[in-house]
């Protein structure tokens, strides 16, 4: 598994945005749903461009972001020979924490340093085949960081919040990514708990998945299907 293509995940804003539709991207958008560039599955696109919304992409992750309260990213990477026995050894459970913890929580440390996986995720085995939550908090990592007034001369950035769904689907792995925008944008206002942080980001980690139809016809690297 490529760390240069799983680090991708660490640094959500970093592609050059384009326009819905417009030319650029390393997939393609037809009317509302975006088709992703390695073929393995399409989806509804969550952001309006009357809204500010934009799409970027490479060729395994798409990052969806508009003016207000959206940042999300998908990624689907095809399993090379050495991610399927991980898989096949350790069990579908085992193996989504371990691709967590390895690859995921490996760069948002590497991006922010003192980032942290918060207590509250865990595995579902009822959704899509068995799936993993995981909630992670980055210190100055928020994408909505400009919508933050800054009121006084000691002002720091707030620690963002980031849920994280994995799966597992027709040879890929599934990473879902999101930020709880509120946390950042609503300052002394905002008052949830982290039940209730962890409850909103579960429910919309799970209609973001809900989004997308894989394709079971996608071809995959010769590697991958050794």
């Amino acid at each position: 598994m490529s760390r240069l293509a799983i680090a991708t995940l660490a640094a959500l804003a970093a592609f050059a945005p384009g326009a819905l539709g417009a030319p650029g991207l390393a997939g393609r958008i037809e009317g509302n749903v975006y088709h992703a560039a390695n073929g393995t599955y399409e989806m509804d696109v969550p952001v309006l461009p009357e809204l500010g919304g934009v799409v970027s992409d490479t060729e395994n992750v798409v990052t969806f972001e508009d003016n207000f309260s959206t940042h999300v990213s998908v990624a689907a990477f095809p399993q090379d020979a050495a991610q399927r026995w991980q898989l096949t050894t350790r069990g579908l459970k085992d193996y989504l924490g371990y691709f967590f913890t390895e690859f995921v929580l490996r760069d948002f440390k590497a991006a922010y340093k003192d980032a942290s996986v918060e207590p509250g995720g865990g595995y579902a085995p009822k959704l899509l085949g068995g799936a993993l939550f995981a909630y992670v908090l980055l210190p100055g990592g928020s994408m909505f960081a400009n919508r933050i007034p800054v009121v006084t001369p000691d002002w720091k950035p707030p620690v963002a919040k980031r849920g994280n769904l994995l799966f597992v689907r027709n040879g890929c792995i599934f990473v879902i990514s999101m930020e709880l925008a509120e946390r950042a944008v609503e300052g002394s206002a905002y008052h949830r708990t982290v039940a209730e942080e962890d409850a909103l980001l579960h429910a919309r980690l799970v209609a973001i998945a809900g989004r997308i139809r894989i394709n079971p016809n996608v071809a995959l690297p010769a590697d991958s299907r050794k």
